[in-house]
């Protein structure tokens, strides 16, 4: 068992946001996130920037952090910190500060895996979230990351499908780029998607095996499309934008569906999960919510503060590791290609 007064400080800052959270038996006391506005106006994240704007939020976010888990630096028990998957110049930024911290503190240091921390998320302790049973299966829906992975334990998973080649909120925000929206775009086509038709206008689903997925060609099949039917009539996106929004969205969310399906299939397990920041779509978790009830799923939705990149899921792979003692030394560094 955790000692009562053990506090994990998680850091988060894989892409665009600078995260720090602190954490007790599960319980997340501060929860403090960052969003750099500056790539907004490049239509996407620029890697550059965001590791300089990383180096100017780290420490008043990790202060914020601290100030309202209402403890001093000097009570923390362990720094936990994103290793990889991400953005080098942001993982090196958050990899630095933490291991500085941890060793000017003289307490351990964890690195964590982001995407097993999107994961493991589930085991927090928040109202109204409850935490899966093992084996599940879990899908990880990203800007970064499509995946189905088998869990068997904290520390045992398993990748039995995943992305070759783009990842589904990519698909989404580059539609949304052609659409003309702005960035992030992949929140405003869900939002434009509530108020559409989803069965007005047809997208391919790509083909590849059973698990795996593909969305290259259906970004491909997205710009096409507009160029064509824009060349017939110039107000076409203007007037069909719900329609278009609701339509692709009934594609993407259908096929993410259709890989779940098979997954349940071969595997026989029932207990579903999602994580990433396009599990906060409203698609995904409406069609989720039907397969529960029609297939007798039990699926595990987390809360929306804990879809999007944040540094309380950090924290709670940090505790886990901590109670099994799997501590990183001081040579540990960041991998911007880290695997599950």
């Amino acid at each position: 068992m955790i000692e009562k007064n053990c506090y994990i400080l998680g850091i988060e800052s894989s892409c665009d946001d600078t995260a720090a959270a602190v954490i007790n038996n599960g319980v997340i006391l501060s929860n403090v996130v960052a969003t750099q506005k500056i790539h907004e106006a490049y239509g996407g994240v620029v890697p550059e920037l965001a590791s300089r704007a990383h180096q100017q939020n780290i420490v008043p976010v990790v202060h914020q952090a601290l100030q309202q888990a209402n403890i001093d630096k000097k009570q923390l028990s362990a720094i936990a910190f994103t290793r990889g998957p991400g953005l080098m110049g942001s993982l090196l930024v958050g990899t630095s500060f933490s291991k500085s911290l941890a060793f000017g503190l003289d307490i351990p240091l964890l690195d964590v895996n982001h995407m097993q921390a999107h994961i493991l998320a589930h085991f927090i302790k928040a109202e109204g979230q409850k935490a899966p049973n093992f084996p599940f299966l879990a899908l990880t829906i990203s800007g970064g990351h499509t995946q189905i992975v088998r869990v068997s334990s904290y520390f045992d998973l398993e990748v039995i499908g995943q992305t070759i080649d783009d990842a589904v909120g990519e698909a989404f925000d580059k539609s949304a780029k052609i659409l003309g929206l702005p960035y992030p775009g992949g929140p405003l086509i869900d939002k434009y998607a509530q108020q559409g038709n989803p069965k007005k206008f047809i997208f391919p689903k790509p083909k590849v095996s059973p698990l795996d997925f593909s969305f290259s060609g259906l970004k491909t099949a997205v710009l096409y499309f507009i160029q064509k039917n824009v060349a017939e009539n110039p107000n076409f996106i203007e007037e069909n934008l719900a329609d278009i929004c609701a339509s692709l969205q009934h594609t993407i969310v259908g096929y993410l569906m259709d890989k779940l399906k098979n997954a349940v299939k071969q595997t026989g397990i029932t207990q579903v999960a999602i994580g990433g920041g396009v599990s906060a779509n409203s698609g995904i978790r409406k069609a989720l919510g039907e397969a529960e009830q029609k297939y007798g799923w039990r699926v595990h939705i987390p809360k929306f503060e804990f879809c999007t990149d944040n540094a309380a899921m950090i924290a709670m792979v940090g505790e886990l590791k901590y109670k099994q003692k799997h501590f990183a030394d001081n040579t540990v560094t960041a991998n911007a290609r880290m695997k599950l």
